[in-house]
C-alpha cells in the first residue's frame, strides 16, 4: 500500500508520572510486506501497565523501549493486505503491533479474532491478555475454594474486574479494592463482588479488612502492592495464597518505599507468594480462552470499556489509566 502511517513513538524517559510530552506522534512510510507477513490496520490498541516498566532504562521483564521507537503494545486490526495465504484481507487479528496506524508482521505472530464470538474489542481486555492473566494467576497460583474469602486490589482494572467475578463463579466471597466510590459500586452492583472499599477515602485498611472479612483472607491477587498489600498480608489465613501480578503503586517511583515486611506473616501463616507473568502460560491461552468465552457467552462475566478515540490521544489514555481514572479496560479507538 502506498500512503502515510502515523506512529507513536517514545520521544523522552519519563520521571515519575509519564507526561503527554514524553511521547511523539510522527508521520513514516507505509510498511512494505515480506513473504510470510501481512499488513495489519490497528482497530483498537491496548494501553496497560506494564508500558510503563518498558520505559525504563532497563526496562522490566521484558527488552525496554527505545527513544525513537514505536511504543509497544497489544492492538486488534484488519488485515488489508496479504503475502500469506494463512491470513487473507479482511482478517482480524489481535498482536503487540505497537502504538501505530498500520504495521507489517509475520502471520505466526498474531492471532486470529472470530468476530462473530464477542466484540473485538474484547480481544485486548477479557477474551485476551487481561483475561488470560486473571484466569491464570488466580486459578492456577491461588487455588480458590468454595467459600474462602478472595481480596483482590486494582479491582476495578482490567484484570482485577475479571478476578473478583472468576472467584465469584468458583463460589468464593470477593471483596474489591479500588480507588474510587464510583469503582466500588462498579464491581459490588455490576461485577457482583461481595463488597469493597475505596482505599483513599478508607483511613484505616487494618480495621476495613477485618470488618469485610471477619473469617481472614484465603486468597489474595496483588495488583498494587505498597500500604494496601501491607494491611492485606497482615490479615491472611493459615495456608494462605497470594498471586503478585502487579506493583503499580511503585511503577512512577524511583525508590520503593521500605514498608511492612511481609515474610514473617508468610512463615507463621505458612502461606505462599507468588509473581507470575502471564506469558508462561502461552500452551494454554486456548484452554483460558476457551473456558473464559463460554463464560462471557452465559453472562456470567461482564466487562466495561473505557475507551478514549484518536491514536494522538494514545499517551493522554495511558497517562489516565497510570493515574487510575478508567474503569474496566482503557482502550484507544485508532480505525
Amino acid at each position: 500500500m502506498e500512503g502515510v502511517n502515523h506512529q507513536i513513538i517514545l520521544a523522552a524517559r519519563p520521571a515519575g508520572m509519564p507526561k503527554e510530552s514524553d511521547f511523539e506522534l510522527i508521520e513514516s512510510p507505509m510498511p512494505r510486506l515480506r513473504p510470510g507477513e501481512v499488513l495489519v490496520r490497528t482497530l483498537y490498541l491496548s494501553v496497560d501497565p506494564y508500558m510503563r516498566g518498558r520505559m525504563r532504562q532497563n526496562g522490566s521483564y521484558a527488552r525496554a523501549v527505545e527513544l525513537g521507537e514505536v511504543m509497544v503494545g497489544g492492538i486488534v486490526g484488519q488485515v488489508v493486505e496479504s503475502n500469506d495465504p494463512r491470513l487473507e484481507c479482511s482478517d482480524v487479528v489481535e498482536g503487540m503491533l505497537g502504538w501505530q496506524e498500520y504495521a507489517a508482521a509475520p502471520t505466526k505472530t498474531l492471532r486470529r479474532i472470530n468476530a462473530s464470538t464477542a466484540p473485538i474489542s474484547t480481544s485486548l481486555y477479557v477474551l485476551g491478555m487481561p483475561g488470560l492473566t486473571a484466569y491464570f494467576g488466580l486459578l492456577d497460583i491461588c487455588r480458590p475454594q468454595p467459600g474462602e474469602t478472595v481480596v483482590v486490589s486494582g479491582a476495578a482494572g482490567a484484570v482485577g474486574s475479571i478476578v473478583g467475578q472468576i472467584a465469584k463463579i468458583k463460589r468464593c466471597r470477593a471483596i474489591g479494592i479500588a480507588g474510587t466510590d464510583e469503582k466500588i459500586q462498579f464491581i459490588t452492583e455490576e461485577l457482583g463482588f461481595d463488597s469493597g472499599f475505596n482505599y483513599k477515602s478508607v483511613q484505616d485498611y487494618h480495621a476495613k479488612l477485618k470488618e469485610l472479612c471477619p473469617t481472614g483472607i484465603d486468597v489474595y491477587f496483588d495488583n498494587v502492592g505498597g500500604q494496601v498489600t501491607d494491611a492485606v498480608m497482615a490479615q491472611i489465613n493459615t495456608r494462605a495464597r497470594i498471586a503478585v501480578c502487579g506493583q503499580i503503586s511503585h511503577y512512577n517511583s524511583d525508590s520503593i518505599d521500605s514498608g511492612p515486611r511481609c515474610f514473617s506473616q508468610l512463615l507463621t501463616k505458612q502461606a505462599k507468594a507468588e509473581g507470575f507473568l502471564v506469558f508462561q502460560y502461552a500452551d494454554r491461552y486456548e484452554e483460558g480462552l476457551r473456558q473464559l468465552s463460554t463464560w462471557l457467552r452465559e453472562g456470567r462475566l461482564k466487562y466495561r470499556e473505557d475507551i478514549m478515540e484518536g491514536l494522538e490521544n494514545a499517551p493522554k489514555a495511558f497517562i489516565r489509566m497510570l493515574q487510575g481514572k478508567n474503569i474496566g479496560k482503557q482502550l484507544v479507538k485508532v480505525g
